[in-house]
């Protein structure tokens, strides 16, 4: 199985894909640990600071020794620079706020999964073009479960992912799955900040329980 069909597949599985930053290294493990223990199989880790590619080093690292199974993707990258960077350090999947074609080329010619943030048709056409089958819709709640629901018979072919906005309710989620994603981007409303701020880990690993199973009754 290729490596992007396994990415594909970990995402799909578990109907939602974890996504944070901390800019403490050890904040950054112990949220790490605390979803793995929840059920979690693959997560975006957000390069949005200074410390972003030297944590991101620190996960792989202790992903090889404690979680074999564990499928860890960079998320906010917005030029080849950065992909070659986390590319290097052994990022499994890349994730992106837009389509940037110099990675998706790049990934592509190495085989590895990427997703590019896309809100219009356009946009998800430039990306299908490119050969990229998981589209992340972006910004989530901006476009909503209805605008998926008004392109999705234009995209037989592509799994959609909303990020941004999506929060831990069954409503919410439902509603999204209803009209046809693959999965469900999670961030600030599972891992919040107040959360990892107050080292409670082990909420965050009961919430990310609690919204997995969730998803699998929803699905």
């Amino acid at each position: 199985m290729s490596t992007i069909q396994k990415v594909s597949d970990a995402i799909v599985q578990q109907g939602m894909l974890p996504l944070y930053f901390n800019a403490d290294e050890t904040v950054t493990i112990e949220v790490l640990r605390a979803i793995y223990r929840a059920g979690i199989k693959a997560v975006e880790y957000t390069s949005r600071g200074e410390t972003a590619l030297s944590n991101f080093t620190k996960m792989v690292e202790i992903r090889n020794v404690e979680m074999p199974d564990l499928l860890l993707g960079i998320g906010t990258i917005k030029n080849f620079q950065q992909a070659e960077e986390y590319f290097t350090v052994g990022a499994d999947f890349f994730i992106s706020p837009g389509f940037v074609p110099e990675v998706a080329a790049f990934l592509k010619s190495k085989g590895i999964l990427y997703s590019p943030g896309c809100m219009t048709p356009t946009e998800i056409i430039t990306a299908e073009n490119a050969g990229i089958h998981f589209i992340k819709l972006f910004p989530g709640n901006m476009l909503g479960p209805d605008f998926l629901s008004g392109i999705k018979d234009i995209f037989p072919k592509l799994l959609f992912m909303p990020t941004g906005g999506v929060d831990t309710t069954r409503p919410n989620i439902e509603g999204w799955f209803k009209a046809g994603v693959s999965a469900v981007g999670m961030g600030s409303k599972l891992i919040s900040k107040q959360l990892m701020a107050d080292k409670e880990y082990a909420t965050i690993e009961s919430e990310t329980k609690a919204v997995l199973s969730l998803i699998q009754s929803i699905k």
